[in-house]
């Protein structure tokens, strides 16, 4: 997924052009080795990008090409599933770290270790490469990521006569005085949308110090406190008690509110960064936004993160060529181009100082490859049962809170007691 999709769970078929098109070729010393890199990129940029690099990777290395196996982030859990057990997975697997660490436990996917540069391992912030990690071993190059981030009509909060902030970072605090300095009349001060919250609060309750799960696999603990509760709560204040939040934008998705965005009915709207190529593409000619500095709780402006990632088949027989070919494709030139075209957030420190150089403030980018600075590893990437837990007890629960159908004391309650009726 692209970070606004939701991976699903079970089996489904795959067809048969597809799998004859996965797994390793050649190697039988009749011609190159040809190894096979299923791509989920569904973006006509970020695609015509992964086949620029393919091209300049096969152009320079005749005797190990790669080809190239569109897919799409839709099933990609069950299609992983189905060609790992039936023996026909891609040399070279897309995908991101909270669909891949499972198969890793498993025992699908080689240890990168060995392959990876010294140079890459020191240009990946610790916190990401934490998130590619299993056991020790790195199963994964992270390459794309994404940070939530306030956008901002600059028009709105200046008439409001507000202060816009212009330091490393803002604080909720802030986020919320300027949410009620803008509401007025059918005017609100923010809309966000929260119709699936999960994602949203359990990364950015990094912020206030929030992890949610201890441990991994089967043996993970569930804790909810002050840090996981803050956010949730600050959203209750926000939209019932100063009553600065747009209320329907509670149960739309982020790209249902960007329309009250463009309309001039919300000032500010908290969205995944990767919006600011659609905002640009789509917003009005005179709609004049901005992106506020990076959101900082009680513990600082840290996200949990969950980047993309590029993983090798543990059964290809070409593993040191396809590491090679992922060490290449994750350099800076080839990182930057990918998520300048993806509108994400590379996941080395000079793709993004790269980027940061050739776009500056254009569309935001300055605060967006900030934010990417603070982003950090997830505890629930490493839990087998998250998914479940979000989709069954979390996301109905949050719905349930917002709408005031139950108390913060009564959202601890059930979202504790839902994942220890899971996790039995």
């Amino acid at each position: 997924m692209k970070f606004r999709r939701a991976l699903t769970a079970g089996c489904l078929a795959v067809t048969g052009m597809l799998l004859a098109a996965c797994g390793s070729g050649g190697g039988d010393g009749s011609g190159p080795v040809t190894l096979t890199f299923q791509s989920l990129s569904d973006q006509p940029g970020a695609i015509a990008a992964t086949n620029q690099i393919v091209d300049t990777w096969n152009k320079a290395h005749p005797d190990v090409q790669v080809k190239v196996v569109p897919a799409g982030w839709d099933g990609v859990f069950d299609k992983l599933t189905t060609e790992f057990n039936s023996g026909t997975a891609p040399d070279i697997i897309h995908d991101e770290a909270a669909g891949i660490v499972s198969f890793a436990t498993d025992g699908y996917l080689a240890d990168l270790s060995p392959y990876l540069s010294d140079k890459t391992r020191a240009d990946i912030p610790k916190g990401v490469l934490d998130s590619v990690t299993v056991d020790g071993k790195v199963i994964a190059y992270p390459t794309e990521m994404q940070s939530y981030v306030v956008f901002a009509n600059k028009g709105l909060l200046e008439r409001a006569g507000v202060a816009i902030p212009t330091g490393p970072t803002m604080t909720w605090d802030q986020l919320r005085q300027i949410a009620k300095a803008t509401t007025s009349g059918d005017t609100y001060g923010l809309g966000w949308g929260l119709s699936s919250p999960t994602a949203a609060f359990v990364a950015m309750a990094a912020g206030f110090g929030g992890q949610y799960f201890q441990g991994s696999g089967a043996d993970t603990a569930l804790t909810i406190g002050q840090g996981e509760m803050a956010l949730p709560e600050m959203v209750d204040t926000m939209a019932h008690k100063d009553k600065s939040i747009l209320p329907v934008s509670l149960t739309q998705s982020g790209s249902k509110v960007l329309a009250s965005f463009y309309a001039g009915q919300v000032a500010m709207t908290i969205q995944g960064s990767f919006q600011a190529a659609n905002i640009a593409k789509d917003a009005p000619k005179d709609l004049d936004w901005i992106i506020l500095p990076p959101l900082a709780g009680s513990a600082g402006p840290a996200q949990a993160a969950n980047p993309q990632t590029l993983s090798v088949s543990k059964d290809s027989k070409h593993v040191k060529e396809a590491a090679e070919f992922i060490e290449f494709f994750t350099d800076t030139e080839n990182l930057a181009s990918l998520n300048e075209a993806d509108s994400l957030i590379p996941a080395t420190s000079s793709a993004r100082q790269a980027l940061s150089t050739k776009l500056g403030a254009q569309n935001g980018w300055d605060v967006i490859l900030s934010s990417g600075e603070y982003l950090t590893s997830a505890p629930y990437l490493f839990v087998d049962k998250y998914a479940q837990w979000k989709d069954t007890v979390a996301t109905p629960a949050y719905q349930r809170f917002l709408a005031q159908q139950i108390d913060a004391n009564g959202l601890a309650s059930q979202l504790q007691d839902g994942w220890k009726s899971i996790s039995r």
